[in-house]
């Protein structure tokens, strides 16, 4: 399980209410109508900007926050060394067996086209065309929230000039009209501070994990991609444990090894997000 986002969205209230505001001062920074216009004008522009089949997806972004590093580069590089072996010894054939224990679709598909013979070419290209398909996808879902972080300021700026127009219609110099100046003022400038603390502490730092666990499963299927044409090439075992495991930082590649050497069974299940 991943907490970085909930620490993170915690730490930034903390420092942000507790620190920087105070809380006896929280009651200037509340109003009723600025939270209308910053929250209800971005939740329409976003609604307004999306079908609703990827509005759909909202909820199962949020899973994805927390679930943490699910791709077990270790157990995928055991179950493909084996693959390799159960191969070498009785034909790609001998494969279509192992395929059906597989739960990832993606990497199950794989196998068979090996099976069924396919050139190595045609298996590049359409495992790699899925690839590039999965991670369209995965971007739409991390741009919903980087639109929501431009539209959260834009809003908060509407706001603002909303409350500077109100407050110069209703200013009459002659009967002290002055006075309310600055109380019309700081409420006028709430909005544009609602706008930049969603964008900043919501907004944003959800679409770049958005984009880190992008980044992880295009490295986990792109490593099963290389992993299943070492298998149709015929590549030593062991020599394709020790090429996939270049694709990892050079401090990770110690640690993958030995989890693929002292563990067993079939990698853990990726789901597209």
């Amino acid at each position: 399980m991943d907490v970085t986002s909930i620490i993170g969205l915690l730490l930034s209230i903390v420092l942000i209410v507790i620190v920087g505001i105070g809380p006896a001062k929280l009651g200037n920074f509340w109003d009723p109508q600025s939270v209308a216009i910053v929250v209800g004008g971005t939740i329409a522009a976003v609604v307004g900007s999306y079908p609703l089949n990827k509005l759909s997806k909202i909820p199962g972004h949020f899973k994805l926050l927390v679930q943490g590093n699910k791709y077990n580069m270790g157990a995928l590089l055991n179950t493909l060394e084996e693959m390799a072996q159960l191969a070498r010894k009785n034909g790609l054939l001998a494969l279509e067996e192992k395929a059906n224990e597989i739960d990832d679709p993606f990497f199950k598909q794989g196998i068979m086209l090996i099976v069924d013979a396919t050139e190595p070419e045609e298996v590049r290209s359409m495992l790699e065309n899925e690839l590039d398909a999965m991670a369209d996808r995965h971007a739409d879902g991390a741009n919903m929230y980087a639109k929501a972080s431009a539209f959260a300021p834009a809003f908060g700026m509407i706001g603002t000039l909303v409350g500077l127009i109100n407050m110069l219609k209703g200013m009459n110099l002659d009967e002290g009209g002055s006075s309310n100046i600055g109380p019309a003022m700081s409420v006028a400038l709430v909005t544009t501070f609602y706008g930049c603390v969603l964008a900043n502490v919501l907004f944003n730092p959800i679409a770049n994990k958005l984009n880190v666990r992008n980044e992880e499963e295009m490295l986990y299927k792109q490593v099963i991609i290389e992993g299943i044409l070492a298998i149709q090439a015929g590549d030593n075992p062991k020599f394709l444990k020790e090429k996939l495991v270049t694709y990892l930082a050079q401090k990770n590649r110690a640690k993958v090894l030995g989890a693929s050497d002292s563990g067993g069974g079939q990698a853990d299940a990726p789901a597209d997000k």
